[in-house]
């Protein structure tokens, strides 16, 4: 078979598959070979593949979690969480892949992967600069139904779809940022301030556990997880992808909030769609506590890519946030 990997520098993160796993999870899905596979390189994560196989009209998507040694506790099995989140999300099942199998048994690969089916459509980094700055309203307004129908869908707990559970948001947060800096630590850099965020979660788990009610969060909706149509005169998502780190909380964590809330440009039209943000003190509060936890996220991403540089500036990134709430 043809094969076609991302040609990265030795030591990078994501790690290719051979051909031979392709033609056998090929077998093993399909009954048949696979003939081609092209690497697609968008993402930072998971590696995934188009690929073609003898006899289907359309290629499918093949994608690699890493090797379990490899995961961040705080990201382990990322791809399980998503699998396990399929069923809360009928609401966008339109707009969503379809599971064609999923493996978690190592046989074949010593890594979980998922055979879904190929989204229509072109990247939206790639697509949506083509159109002028204006018409990228109508994309921040769907982007915004679209968050809030996930929003809208009610979970058991709080935490992780998949794991771990907890019975109050202020201790899914304070796990979740331990979490965080466990993994810092783990990496040889100094988690001090995560702690900080933590303690001051489980100190002041009032304000955070007035979030009574688990929320489906995306963990990961924005631009770069988005397919558009390819020759529609307005951009118009017809795909939505990779939502691996969701989890039950307050819509207000969500990373797609932070980001709408980045700029004051044209995705100030998110918000005609979405709703306004809460801006009471307590709201404010919690936010900043999830900021937090987006740059300890973010801080484990920027050593995982070597940017060391990108790594320090976090420091104080975080400490201004701090010196805001304590």
């Amino acid at each position: 078979m043809r094969l076609h990997s991302v040609d990265r520098p030795a030591g990078a993160f994501q790690r290719p598959v051979t051909a031979d796993h392709l033609r056998r999870i090929s077998r093993r899905v399909f009954g048949r070979d696979a003939v081609s596979a092209v690497e697609l390189g968008l993402g930072m994560y998971n590696s995934t593949y188009k690929v073609t196989v003898e006899g289907l009209e359309r290629p499918v998507i093949m994608r690699f979690a890493p090797e379990p040694a490899r995961q961040f506790r705080s990201e382990r099995e990322l791809m399980r969480n998503e699998h396990a989140t399929v069923p809360y999300l009928s609401a966008i099942a339109p707009l969503m892949p379809r599971v064609i199998a999923a493996d978690w048994s190592h046989e074949l690969i010593g890594r979980d992967y998922l055979v879904q089916t190929l989204l229509d459509g072109v990247p939206a980094p790639e697509r949506l600069p083509g159109y002028p700055r204006p018409a990228w309203t109508s994309y921040f307004r769907r982007l915004g139904e679209i968050t809030r129908t996930v929003h809208g869908v009610r979970g058991p707990r709080f935490g992780p779809v998949g794991a771990p559970a907890y019975d109050t948001w202020s201790q899914a947060v304070a796990g979740s940022l331990n979490e965080i800096a466990a993994d810092v630590e783990a990496a040889g850099l100094d988690g001090a301030d995560l702690r900080a965020a933590a303690d001051l979660a489980v100190e002041r788990h009032a304000v955070l556990d007035e979030v009574t009610e688990p929320r489906l969060l995306t963990g990961d909706l924005w631009t770069v997880n988005v397919m558009l149509a390819a020759d529609a005169p307005q951009p118009t998502i017809t795909g939505v992808l990779d939502l691996d780190r969701t989890w039950w909380g307050d819509p207000a964590a969500d990373w797609t909030i932070r980001l709408a809330a980045a700029r004051q440009d044209e995705r100030l039209s998110f918000w005609e769609t979405y709703g306004e943000p809460d801006r009471t003190p307590e709201a404010v509060w919690r936010s900043m506590i999830y900021e937090i936890r987006h740059l300890g996220a973010v801080r484990l991403e920027r050593h995982r890519l070597g940017q060391a540089g990108r790594v320090r500036e976090s420091y104080g990134d975080v400490a201004a946030v701090l010196a805001k709430i304590i």
